[in-house]
């Protein structure tokens, strides 16, 4: 069991308050997400879970179980961090089995547990090497082998993935959403990457500067974003925004059109404007439009055999049914 609840949960340094009055549930099997800019309290949401910092007030519990006044290693968690922290002397067989040792298991039951993990991470073929013969990818599935075999309540992965090249964040990002399958055991998993989190998530919790802006599954945040700050910050390209008059005819302070939702044509259309920077992805083309007196620039994603060309000019017509509005206060509108 892995249900993880924070009652009221503050934290502060000093005289300054870097998480204020907070309520969150996780619930068993989830695969949650904390996702938000650089600063906004992810990663030290996820230590205070952990234990690795202390609560300033409210109460966390695990499984209905208070756990604030707990050490780490009573709280039947495991963390996986941002840096490997592997032994480089040791083979992957000891990295992953040190913390048994620690526990002093018998060595039927570290075998049993090592041989599992490894099985479940592909390292069979690895478990003789040591870590500096393995690739980054390699090197944190051993990380994480070291704490599957802990057999956590839950897992807590504080952005594991920053040190590894885009195509092994990608294959480490299929490997940790299939570990969850597998296990089902309870992740909370923290990244400033909104991809990731749309990805990997069963649950987002959008972060700013300590509040929770919104929770919800992936496409709850896409299609209904609860205010101008997760609108922007969910999606990729970010959401356009538009304000003036073309938002008062919707009656609304500001309107939101993805990029994906934008129509072009070279000969009629609500809007036009000019070609700008075309970034060619081969599926996709992002065109970035200027001139359109709406906004500084309008980001559209088209097709990849879409071929307008710099300064042409072009005509856009937002999809009606998925324009999003939001009043003088960023709040969305019904």
């Amino acid at each position: 069991m892995g249900r993880i609840t924070l009652e009221q949960v503050t934290k502060s340094f000093g005289e300054t308050q870097v998480i204020p009055p907070l309520d969150l549930t996780i619930e068993d099997g989830e695969f949650a997400v904390f996702v938000g800019p650089s600063g906004c309290g992810k990663s030290t949401l996820l230590r205070l879970i952990a234990g690795l910092e202390d609560v300033t007030s409210g109460e966390i519990r695990i499984d209905g179980n208070a756990a604030t006044s707990l050490a780490p290693a009573k709280r039947g968690l495991a963390m996986v961090f941002q840096s490997y922290a592997l032994y480089p002397h040791m083979s992957v067989r000891k990295n992953i089995a040190f913390p048994l040792r620690m526990a002093k298991l018998d060595q039927a039951e570290i075998d049993r547990r090592v041989n599992g993990a490894a099985d479940v991470l592909n390292l069979t073929d690895y478990l003789d090497r040591r870590p500096g013969q393995l690739s980054g990818g390699q090197r944190q599935r051993v990380a994480i082998g070291r704490a599957i075999v802990r057999e956590p309540a839950a897992f807590l992965f504080d952005e594991p993935l920053s040190n590894l090249d885009a195509a092994l964040r990608v294959g480490m990002r299929l490997e940790i959403s299939e570990l969850h399958e597998r296990l089902k055991t309870t992740m909370i998993y923290v990244t400033h990457d909104q991809v990731e989190a749309m990805t990997m998530a069963d649950k987002i919790v959008v972060l700013r500067a300590g509040h929770i802006e919104q929770v919800g599954s992936p496409l709850d945040l896409y299609r209904a974003p609860r205010n101008l700050f997760v609108a922007g910050f969910i999606g990729s390209p970010k959401m356009n925004f538009i304000i003036g008059a073309e938002a008062a005819k919707h009656d609304a302070h500001t309107i939101g059109v993805r990029p994906e939702h934008i129509e072009v044509s070279d000969s009629e259309g609500m809007w036009s404007g000019v070609v700008g920077v075309s970034e060619h992805l081969g599926s996709d083309t992002f065109f970035h439009i200027h001139d359109t007196g709406l906004a500084d620039t309008l980001t559209v994603r088209a097709g990849g055999e879409v071929g307008f060309k710099h300064g042409d000019r072009i005509h856009l017509t937002p999809r009606a049914d998925v324009i999003h509005r939001f009043d003088a206060n960023g709040l969305r509108l019904a």
